[in-house]
């Protein structure tokens, strides 16, 4: 059983959250990363942890639009599920600052891609094949993966879109360790993101 923190520990702790909740200023921390990845889950607790609230944008897309994303996919096809998507995330960024988990296919949107690098910081939770494929396997609820040979299509997805979801600010490898390790490196992470940033806005220019 792990020690309980000291109380000078945890008020380091407590400063350093604090310092990097006022850190981002009306940014948002934007989750990426395909199916599984456990964007939500882990979002949920990365808020909680910095007092900020949680958005997932496949929740707030299926209230917009009064139906589940399996049906929005069936009744009108994906391109139209796009587009609804990046009006979402879109006037979602303007609420921040806040934790935003955003479906696999958001980031691969150019214009959603600069909208988050200009209100936000994008943190993806990179995981393998294995990871993932054991993951969604769990629920049927993914429109993509209603197919014969999904476990296929989760690495034509993968092929496809890691090396976009590469630019992120942010990787946090997610893999099967208890949530509250991934949380501390997403704000490990953040704390060291934001301390370069300040660093590089107080650099000399040549």
């Amino acid at each position: 059983m792990p020690p309980k923190p000291q109380p000078r520990k945890r008020a380091e702790n407590g400063a350093r959250l604090k310092a990097v909740k006022e850190g981002l200023g009306d940014k948002s921390i934007v989750l990426i990363g395909l199916m599984g990845a456990g964007k939500t889950a882990v979002g949920r607790r990365v808020a909680t942890r910095l007092g900020l609230n949680f958005v997932d944008a496949d929740t707030e897309i299926e209230r917009a639009a009064g139906k589940s994303i399996s049906e929005i996919f069936a009744d009108h096809g994906e391109t139209y599920f796009r587009n609804g998507e990046r009006r979402v995330i879109a006037r979602l960024l303007g609420d921040g600052p806040q934790v935003l988990a955003t479906g696999g296919g958001a980031y691969m949107d150019e214009g959603t891609r600069e909208l988050i690098a200009e209100v936000g910081i994008s943190v993806w939770l990179k995981a393998d094949l294995k990871v993932l494929m054991e993951r969604v396997v769990r629920r049927d609820h993914r429109p993509l993966l209603k197919t014969e040979d999904p476990k296929a299509v989760m690495q034509r997805l993968m092929d496809e879109r890691y090396p976009v979801y590469a630019s992120a600010d942010i990787t946090v490898i997610s893999r099967d360790v208890p949530h509250e390790v991934i949380v501390a490196e997403i704000v490990d992470a953040l704390e060291t993101h934001l301390h370069e940033e300040v660093a590089q806005q107080h650099r000399p220019s040549d």
